[in-house]
């Protein structure tokens, strides 16, 4: 045969090779599922993996969702479990855990007072610790010798994060007094200034009101930030309750008097100061402008919540939810409450409760 020939016949067969491919391929779609766009879609999902299913840093997989309610909210379990602590809390404990009543039955919950004394973030985490609590509310972090103790029975504390709160000063409103820095805050509690003259204010006498040293995580939170571990001076007035000391702060003209922000910046019957690490920058714990007794209770002044979220205002701190490490329920539950505070729903129930949202 010659070389013509045999060009000619592979050229033949080639055509018919061809032919046959195109029409078996044109078969195959006509009677399948298969799509020719398809192959586009699947290489644009390999190129861009991260457009849709990014993996959750570490820091974020261990809490909830902030897209759920109370509802949503997992790994809840069924039970009676005893909870205490921080008086600071009571405004949560009013609205926000009645709202996780309503929406998860199966998890109730019973506020158990201390059998003796005051309720604090001190005696609910001893409490936690004897086996009293399932979990507590503490307005402070966990102490050393919490940790060593609870280490002793066999098991860890952990503190989750919930909400800011802040400590807010108070004085008469009939008081000229704009402002006051820490370190002067801490002269007026340690009884080295003694009269509003010397802050440039009226000659009038200075009545500090606190409870007790050993009333809770706000007087431990002010002893040791404020007053740098120092005891209070012989001219403080200790009352037992934020209640009492409003009170007395709004028929006493040279008051002063200090509790979580909450407490205090709404009321109409006294007057929240500005403070601040110096003279230049004092920062208000409310929105300005201020809002008068006078307009009060039609309106009130509301949280400076972005001077809170920043760390502007100066004495501000976090709540916790203290959890009892032990592998059991009473760790289950604890968990469980701090993820339905941290839940959108929660965050914004503690917002309307006076707090500040950590997430």
């Amino acid at each position: 045969m010659s070389q013509k020939n045999e060009t000619f016949i592979l050229i033949l067969s080639l055509l018919v090779t061809a032919g046959l491919l195109g029409v078996g391929f044109w078969w195959f779609t006509q009677n399948s599922d298969f799509n020719t766009g398809d192959l586009a879609e699947v290489d644009q999902n390999r190129q861009e993996p991260s457009q849709t299913n990014q993996i959750p840093s570490p820091s974020n997989q261990s809490v909830t969702s902030t897209n759920q309610t109370f509802a949503q909210v997992q790994d809840i379990p069924s039970g009676l479990f005893s909870y205490g602590g921080s008086t600071s809390w009571a405004p949560i404990r009013l609205s926000v855990d009645s709202a996780i009543q309503a929406a998860r039955p199966e998890f109730q919950l019973r506020y158990v007072s201390p059998g003796s004394g005051a309720p604090s973030s001190g005696k609910g985490i001893d409490m936690l610790i004897d086996g009293r609590l399932t979990f507590a509310q503490s307005s402070r972090p966990i102490l050393d010798q919490e940790y060593s103790k609870a280490k002793q029975r066999g098991f860890n504390l952990e503190q989750i994060s919930v909400a800011i709160d802040g400590l807010a000063v108070a004085v008469n409103p009939s008081l000229n007094i704009l402002g006051l820095t820490l370190e002067e805050l801490k002269s007026i509690y340690t009884g080295k200034i003694t009269n509003w003259q010397q802050l440039g204010g009226p000659p009038l006498k200075i009545t500090p009101y606190s409870r007790p040293a050993d009333s809770g995580g706000t007087v431990e939170l002010f002893q040791e930030d404020i007053l740098g571990g120092q005891e209070f001076g012989s001219s403080v007035k200790f009352v037992p309750t934020t209640t009492e000391a409003l009170r007395q702060l709004a028929n006493d003209f040279g008051g002063i008097y200090f509790a979580s922000a909450p407490e205090v910046v709404p009321q109409c019957t006294v007057k929240p100061l500005a403070i601040g690490r110096n003279p230049n920058q004092l920062v208000p714990p409310y929105q300005e402008p201020f809002i008068s007794p006078n307009q009060c209770p039609t309106q009130r002044n509301q949280l400076n919540i972005t001077a809170f979220q920043k760390g502007d205002y100066p004495i501000t701190r976090n709540l916790f939810v203290v959890v009892k490490k032990n592998g059991q329920i009473e760790e289950e539950a604890g968990n469980a409450y701090a993820n339905l505070l941290l839940s959108n729903q929660g965050q914004e129930m503690i917002s309307k409760a006076g707090f500040v949202r950590i997430r």
